[in-house]
């Protein structure tokens, strides 16, 4: 439990990354980012998978569209939306919106993985479900005060919410189906399975860019080609990103997928939410108020609270035993 939960604390550092790119790159449209973040991220992967390519042959066809499947919904859709959602709405919203998913991913998994995992007893799952929420909800109305202080477009910023939702939903799909085939494959290397998915990536990004940049030319967008007006700070923010968002982000959460049950891994995505408002705090030079510390400090709770939660197997919880 405990290694497991530093291997999600590790995926949490790196992914809130992400959150701070498309602040730092304002200027370059989301389907860019997106594509160019996965395209490193394929090409990182490629040396790893030569040195892998004895157990990455091991896999089946199968196995290759699974991974496919989740790098296209759980990174390529996913960033795009969360991209598009912060260069409309800003840091902070979009940021607390993702930071539902603890919440979402945890009641989803308990309904759909009882069988397999064991039930979270869903009295002791509430009190810190509700501290999690109490703490996203807090965060976000004193981030919404800050954002009413200035002018902003409400449409802008209610497309941005609504991408952020579609985020949402990606990443309730991906990490769930993830360790549907990571726990149905303990023998295999979750670090082959973290390869495996930016190798499944790489063509899908590169079709995406070159798509990209042809409705560029196409609709004469005024993006300067092909790297725009700072090629050196986006390569190496993707560059960056690519290999410690998405590949060692990806090998330390399916380590945690392995250890834990998927209901509590899903509500660790919690230190996601407290890095990116962090970096985000970090870039725009100041404090967060009390509100807002107070929130961090709920969430910080919740997933204590849920670490205390023991999966109880389904025929004793429906049996009314008590819990110990």
């Amino acid at each position: 439990m405990l290694i497991g939960t530093l291997f999600a604390l590790a995926a949490g550092l790196m992914w809130g990354l992400v959150f701070v790119a498309p602040l730092l790159l304002p200027e370059y449209p989301p389907a860019l980012l997106s594509t160019g973040r996965y395209l490193a991220f394929g090409l990182i992967a490629l040396p790893l998978a030569w040195l892998d390519r004895r157990r990455l042959r091991e896999l089946s066809r199968a196995d290759w569209i699974e991974a496919a499947k989740l790098a296209l919904v759980g990174n390529l859709l996913y960033y795009l939306c969360l991209a598009a959602a912060i260069q409309r709405a800003g840091g902070p919203l979009p940021t607390m919106i993702i930071g539902t998913l603890p919440v979402v991913i945890a009641i989803s998994a308990n309904l759909r993985d009882a069988k397999r995992d064991g039930r979270l007893p869903w009295a002791r799952l509430v009190p810190s479900l509700a501290a999690i929420g109490a703490g996203i909800a807090l965060v976000n109305h004193a981030e919404l005060q800050h954002l009413q202080q200035a002018s902003f477009d409400v449409g802008r910023y209610a497309i941005g919410a609504l991408l952020a939702v579609v985020a949402v939903v990606c990443w309730t799909w991906y990490p769930i189906r993830n360790a549907d085939w990571l726990r149905a494959h303990p023998d295999r290397s979750p670090r082959v399975w973290a390869t495996a998915q930016g190798v499944a990536t790489l063509p899908l990004a590169a079709i995406g860019l070159a798509g990209a940049y042809a409705w560029f030319a196409a609709s004469g967008h005024a993006f300067v080609l092909p790297l725009g007006p700072t090629p050196e700070r986006f390569v190496l923010l993707m560059l960056a990103i690519g290999l410690f968002a998405s590949w060692l982000g990806t090998l330390c959460w399916n380590e945690a997928s392995q250890r834990l049950p998927t209901a509590l891994a899903g509500q660790l995505i919690v230190f996601e939410t407290l890095a990116a408002l962090a970096y985000a705090f970090a870039l725009r030079g100041g404090v967060p108020v009390a509100a807002t510390l107070g929130g961090i400090a709920l969430l910080v709770a919740g997933v204590i609270l849920a670490l205390r939660v023991k999966p109880k197997p389904l025929a004793e919880v429906s049996a009314g035993v008590a819990p110990h």
